[in-house]
């Protein structure tokens, strides 16, 4: 499953356009005053983060930013040469006990010392830019939405031009991405769960396939099935779902991928992860004896099988060999939490 550049883009990013006009602002406004009330989010905990109120995710007035670098292991036209500029917040909506970031992801006591201002954040963005990323890819963003939105509209004004990809567990607000239509470039949610008990026994939230379908559904309305690729080759616009390959199938992926196709287009891109491997706890715990273990190659051979049965036709695989060796951050390295996947590579 690959990709050619067959569309042309202009160099401006979305947001460009909204900025010009001012409408970049008033969603930006929009936006934090979901803050006081908070709503970002399908929790609804309605806590005042205006004031620095904590809920659920242990997020506040301020995002945590625990690590910003040139990253490797994106989806390939994401990553170029230069690679992705993910900026990864701190915290969480979810809890999944098999979380790869839980270093950063549930430590929220320690992320308080990464907590940063909009424009700290608007700094970092420009920083990775003059770095010569391809993009600004934050990750895990939702609890942090009027956070990045603001950071963006400060940025903009200092003339960042790179595309926006909003990368997620999908247990995002509609309402949210709504505000986002036309600042977002790139769309790259997880869909993680074909069944929402699975969601609750090892994520921690209610109704996660329900939320997540029709966060995706929102998606898919603002960007449509096509990808966007520059000159380059790397994308500038689109949508792509990843799924995660989960042992003893517990992510439902064959149910997930015709729920893809028959819900969208046939050409909507699929990102299948091979990364899984047991960790956070996972790895300790005997309640979650069934993630306890890498997927075996049968299971990763029964998930490409799926995907060529749905019928969909775009997107990307990762190697079942070499993905869930390289994928294991530390975040205790905030500058390089990831080996540079191409020494990797190279042995």
């Amino acid at each position: 499953m690959t990709h050619e550049a067959v569309t042309p883009h202009t160099n401006a990013p979305a947001f460009s356009a909204l900025y010009r006009s001012g409408e970049l602002a008033r969603r930006v406004l929009a936006l934090e005053a979901m803050l006081a009330r908070c709503t970002v989010c399908p929790h609804d905990c309605l806590n005042n983060r205006s004031k620095d109120e904590r809920a659920v995710c242990h997020a506040g007035s301020l995002a945590a930013v625990s690590s910003y670098t040139a990253h490797f292991g994106e989806e390939p036209p994401l990553v170029g040469t230069k690679g992705a500029g993910n900026i990864f917040f701190g915290n969480c909506n979810l809890r999944c006990v098999y979380c790869q970031n839980f270093q950063i992801s549930q430590t929220h006591k320690q992320q308080r010392a990464n907590e940063v201002t909009c424009e700290r954040l608007a700094a970092m963005m420009l920083e990775l830019e003059a770095r010569g990323c391809h993009n600004i890819n934050f990750v895990s963003p939702t609890h942090y939405a009027p956070q990045m939105a603001r950071a963006i509209l400060l940025a903009a004004k200092q003339g960042l031009n790179l595309p926006i990809v909003y990368s997620t567990n999908a247990y995002d607000s509609v309402e949210v991405l709504k505000l986002l239509d036309g600042i977002v470039d790139v769309y790259l949610p997880d869909l993680k769960y074909a069944d929402s008990s699975d969601g609750l026994m090892y994520s921690k939230v209610r109704d996660y396939t329900k939320h997540a379908r029709r966060a995706i559904s929102e998606m898919y309305r603002q960007t449509g099935d096509e990808l966007v690729f520059g000159k380059d080759g790397l994308l500038k616009r689109g949508l792509v779902i990843r799924l995660l390959v989960l042992p003893n199938d517990l992510a439902g992926v064959r149910e997930s991928l015709m729920w893809i196709r028959e819900s969208f287009s046939p050409r909507v891109a699929v990102s299948l992860m091979a990364q899984y491997y047991a960790t956070n706890k996972a790895a300790t715990d005997e309640r979650y004896t069934l993630l306890s273990r890498r997927i075996t190659e049968r299971e990763w051979m029964r998930a490409v099988e799926a995907l060529e049965d749905s019928g969909l036709e775009e997107g990307w695989m990762q190697e079942y060999d070499s993905a869930a060796h390289y994928y294991r951050p530390n975040f205790d390295d905030r500058e390089v939490p990831f080996k540079d996947i191409r020494d990797f590579e190279a042995g």
